[in-house]
């Protein structure tokens, strides 16, 4: 059977032109849109390269807050990268810096101002929802971060204490009695963290109904256009793809763990994708769910060092996603299948002998320093970009690209936060990230196994 090539940011120059979504749950519940290329020579206010939330929403707000028409670009399809293909989870953050992290690293002032944008982006969100009336099979059981051993719980209960004390947040403690008698039965649940504002959604029905509304609102959404080239020109930047060019006063790459190694200076070299793999069960029996004791719409995640990540899905269906290969050449390997189901049964033992009916991987973009940018990225005001959420994405990916839409406008009551204040930092040593991130697996499986 002829596989399709797997896109490798590292590796490849292009994702390609016009590719199938992967052999996804959720491309299996909508219909493809028909391909919209870019064809011969146009001009835009703002050109936007990548049709996934970030660049979508971005197009949204800038035609309908700023009264800016823009471009959105995509190599493939809508959605067709990380917003088609991760797990639906809308959560309170992104990167992998903890609030007691953020407040040695900032100060407690500036922690809370990043707590407030973290929950606007879950309104944000939520508001695009009602706005395009998008049917995206939202599902509200709130959040769990379990403790899969005795030793983390001691940890969630301090955090529990400083979200309540230090920001109000509504999450409460769940002590592994009542969550083995009202969440799921697990020998690896010893306790809980419950945030009971999180939802999860149908990704992709997401990213597309976000397509809509910007189109509905005057932009532009063109795919299987990839961009080959990107020059500065009579002061205007010019993009060239297969068919046609776009001429734009200001540009937004919105790529994310797409993003080539080599695409345009102000990014290369500045994030480094890892993958994440993805499995979906077949439905359970009605004796299935009763002995997994799982609630409805539940989603979660562990303290694991190399996290695992689940939820219930509307169907019955168990979602379960974790790391995947290093390298996108092995993203496919039946072992990272493996990995994931024997997890799965570990996790919930009253699923041993559930089979997978589906299986993918898609890129994340990890930043140097745990945490992502929304920044301008030339010193003309013509380039800016939003990078780098580490894995944890979509409702931040949502909010930065209003908060891009922003930045394009000249519009100056930014709030003053650290995503904002500097470019992501290159890596050093590019050529052995990859060499870094296995000795960093081998390290986090032996962390996980103490």
């Amino acid at each position: 059977m002829h596989t399709q090539h797997f896109y490798d940011p590292l590796r490849d120059k292009s994702p390609g032109q016009g590719q199938a979504y992967p052999n996804s749950y959720w491309a299996s519940q909508v219909e493809p849109v028909p391909l919209h290329p870019l064809e011969g020579d146009q001009n835009t206010d703002v050109a936007v390269i990548g049709a996934g939330y970030t660049g979508l929403s971005c197009a949204w707000h800038l035609a309908k807050q700023h009264d800016i028409k823009a471009t959105v670009l995509d190599a493939n399809q809508i959605g067709w990268g990380c917003s088609g293909r991760n797990g639906g989870f809308v959560l309170n953050g992104t990167g992998r810096l903890s609030f007691s992290q953020m407040e040695q690293k900032w100060g407690e002032h500036t922690a809370k101002a990043i707590y407030a944008e973290y929950r606007q982006g879950i309104d944000t969100v939520q508001s695009l929802i009602e706005q395009g009336n998008i049917a995206c099979d939202q599902s509200h059981g709130g959040y769990l971060k379990i403790a899969h051993k005795t030793h983390a719980v001691e940890q969630l209960q301090q955090q529990a204490e400083l979200l309540s004390a230090r920001y109000q947040d509504p999450v409460r403690f769940i002590p592994a009695q009542q969550l083995q008698a009202e969440f799921l039965h697990s020998p690896q649940a010893h306790g809980a963290l419950h945030f009971p504002y999180s939802f999860a959604v149908q990704p992709l029905k997401l990213a597309l109904g976000y397509a809509r509304l910007a189109e509905q609102a005057g932009a532009q959404v063109l795919t299987g256009s990839p961009v080959q080239g990107i020059a500065r020109d009579n002061g205007k930047l010019l993009l060239t793809t297969p068919n046609g060019t776009l001429r734009a006063n200001k540009l937004v790459i919105a790529t994310n763990g797409y993003t080539a190694n080599r695409f345009f200076t102000a990014v290369d070299g500045r994030h480094f994708p890892v993958l994440s793999s993805i499995i979906v069960t077949e439905p359970l029996s009605d004796a299935q769910l009763a002995a997994s004791g799982l609630k409805s719409g539940l989603m979660a995640m562990d303290t694991r060092t190399l996290k695992y990540y689940y939820r219930l899905l509307p169907d019955n269906r168990i979602l379960f996603g974790g790391r995947g290969a290093i390298q996108g050449k092995h993203a496919n390997h039946p072992v990272y299948q493996a990995r994931l189901l024997n997890a799965l049964t570990d996790t919930l033992p009253a699923l041993s002998g559930i089979k997978v009916a589906y299986f993918w991987s898609g890129w994340v973009s990890v930043s140097l320093d745990d945490y992502p940018r929304i920044c301008q990225a030339d010193d003309q005001g013509q380039v800016f970009y939003a990078m780098g959420y580490c894995g944890s994405g979509l409702s931040f990916a949502s909010q930065a690209g209003k908060r891009l839409a922003q930045r394009v406008a000249g519009d100056t009551s930014l709030p003053d936060l650290p995503f904002m204040q500097s470019p992501l930092p290159h890596f050093p040593l590019a050529a052995c990230r990859r060499l870094g991130l296995w000795a960093f697996y081998h390290l986090g499986r032996l962390r996980d196994s103490i």
